[in-house]
């Protein structure tokens, strides 16, 4: 269980997903929003979950936001409410504080403010469909940096059969395994000595160009 506690302000699509893949994973999330609906249909998944509107002055220290660890300021769309509270959690003292922005002027003003992280969503889905178009042999990629991936791919026909320890993956083609799946099964930890199978992905992490090539075969 993560010990780490969680406020997630703002309950759109983003932030309901934020909320409640934090509780599934057993964390303490505090759940905020000004619509009723809202709370009300995560009242029951999150240890607690209130409606209050953010540009309330003291709204966030009346709710107790300054208990959590981290805090995640998921309602973009309302500029003026986004940056108001950001200003609050960090006056709370909040130790780390992601905010979502909807572009790059409203991402700096954040930044500004003291947020620790500013995330845009729909500019790295777009990248990550991209990535996943351009590179026809990804399942599905994440990106680490402008240079760096993490990909899950076929299993290459030249692997098939062979041992990790017969391939050297690392030396031979640049790229880091971390993990075999097959159906809904992963293996993070593969025995070196055991020959891949057939019907399986490969989880890897490296270069761009060193993903494209090894992927594509």
């Amino acid at each position: 269980m993560n010990s780490r506690s969680y406020a997630v302000i703002g309950l759109g699509q983003f932030g309901m997903t934020v909320a409640l893949t934090l509780a599934d994973a057993g964390c303490d999330v505090l759940a905020i929003d000004d619509r009723e609906e809202n709370v009300q249909d995560i009242a029951e998944k999150v240890s607690y979950a209130v409606k209050a509107d953010v540009k309330e002055p003291g709204i966030l220290q009346s709710v107790g936001v300054q208990n959590v660890d981290v805090a995640v300021i998921a309602v973009a769309e309302n500029m003026e409410a986004s940056i108001i509270a950001a200003m609050q959690v960090k006056e709370l003292g909040v130790p780390f504080v992601m905010a979502k922005a909807m572009n790059a002027l409203h991402g700096r003003i954040l930044e500004k403010i003291g947020a620790d992280k500013v995330i845009y969503p729909e500019q790295s889905m777009g990248v990550r469909v991209a990535r996943n178009l351009l590179s026809s042999g990804f399942l599905d990629t994440f990106e680490l940096s402008p240079e760096f991936s993490m990909a899950e791919f076929k299993i290459p026909d030249s692997w098939i059969g062979k041992t990790l320890r017969d391939l050297k993956i690392r030396e031979k083609n640049k790229i880091n395994l971390v993990g075999l799946k097959q159906g809904n099964d992963v293996d993070i930890n593969p025995n070196p000595a055991e020959p891949l199978p057939a019907d399986c992905t490969v989880m890897a992490i490296g270069k761009n160009e060193d993903l494209n090539k090894v992927s594509g075969n």
